[in-house]
């Protein structure tokens, strides 16, 4: 690993390429060190030989990647895979030769198209870089950013999450969740979505295949179009994401769609139609653009959910809007109000009002 370590260290070879936003390069493709299986005598050994044969049999992954990355994850099967990027469930031969009962991660890499592109493995080290300085139960957790010398690709390995993305679960309840289940989904993912803005992390991309219930909770995930708040990690490479053409029309807010910066204001507007969704099971513009949505003035026709409390709808309607000058809520703001009940609403009201 420490070979790894000092191959990334070169990366950028000298002052001038290090001002290239968009230069990327790679160490010699030195084969990268192999994992030591611990000694093992007798008996143990020929089951621990035994064991890691009959694991051997992984299927090998599309995509001009070797089977074994770094010479120590072993790809098994396609996840998903997205316009830029795709992951995969792998084994990761170190930890199990080690005996560790679970030696189970996910592993993303760019997309082999994109990964191409002169950008590719600074824009996923950015991902790795902001979604670390997220420690929080409710957003995915990542391990370590690496680079396989061998095929000249840059790769993330992370939490294997078992689960429902939201989408599927939506697939699965037509008409939306009752208040009770909706509660125990909306607020958590508001939860870390505060924290995320409260970090200086801009998501980008929030959608219901970007949120999955796991079966210890919650997990925001898929940072891939995330930007940081300006003064944070200014060493970071700042990359334009919109020349991309990778923002998703249904759930990206107008400005997005007409060239504007990402901001926090426009993840409230893709998290609250996650959570209209949830609410009833439509979108509140039918996933149309929302630039198209807009332009049909979809809003006037907007109703609350019956499925949502009436005091939260206020805070949603808000987060709805389709001008970011009136989308004038935070995600703490609206997660207080999934939290109140209407008497504490009411009071608070009572006592601003005078």
């Amino acid at each position: 690993m420490s070979d790894l370590k000092s191959g990334l260290d070169n990366i950028l070879m000298s002052e001038e390429e290090a001002s290239n936003l968009t230069y990327f390069a790679f160490a010699k493709a030195n084969e990268a060190p192999r994992p030591v299986a611990p000694k093992a005598k007798g008996k143990g050994r020929n089951r621990f030989r035994n064991r890691s044969r009959s694991k051997a049999k992984a299927v090998a992954p599309v995509g001009g990647l070797p089977d074994v990355l770094a010479g120590r994850y072993r790809l098994e099967r396609l996840l998903g895979a997205g316009g830029m990027g795709a992951v995969y469930r792998a084994r990761d031969l170190l930890h199990e030769q080690f005996g560790d009962p679970d030696p189970y991660i996910a592993l993303k890499v760019m997309s082999e198209e994109f990964s191409e592109t002169p950008d590719a493995s600074a824009l996923l080290y950015s991902e790795f870089a902001l979604t670390r300085r997220l420690r929080h139960p409710n957003v995915v957790r990542l391990h370590s950013f690496e680079v396989d010398t061998q095929c000249q690709r840059a790769f993330i390995t992370m939490e294997l999450m078992r689960g429902l993305t939201l989408d599927k679960l939506l697939c699965e309840r037509p008409l939306g969740l009752p208040w009770k289940e909706l509660r125990d989904v909306v607020r958590p993912l508001l939860d870390a979505l505060a924290y995320s803005h409260a970090r200086g992390v801009l998501h980008g991309d929030l959608k219901p295949s970007n949120v999955m219930l796991c079966e210890d909770g919650v997990r925001l995930f898929d940072f891939g179009l995330s930007q940081a708040e300006e003064g944070v990690l200014p060493g970071l490479p700042q990359l334009s994401r919109s020349r991309f053409n990778a923002w998703t029309p249904g759930y990206a807010a107008p400005e997005l769609l007409e060239g504007g910066a990402l901001s926090a204001s426009a993840d409230l507007y893709a998290v609250a139609c996650v959570i209209f969704e949830l609410a009833c099971g439509k979108h509140p513009y039918r996933r149309l653009p929302s630039t198209q949505a807009r332009d049909e003035r979809l809003d006037r026709t907007l109703q609350a959910p019956k499925n949502l409390p009436r005091h939260c709808w206020p805070a949603l309607r808000a987060a709805l809007a389709f001008d970011a000058a009136q989308r004038n809520i935070c995600a703490q703001a609206l997660r207080d109000a999934m939290r109140a009940d209407s008497s504490w609403l009411q009071r608070w009201f009572h006592r601003r009002n005078g």
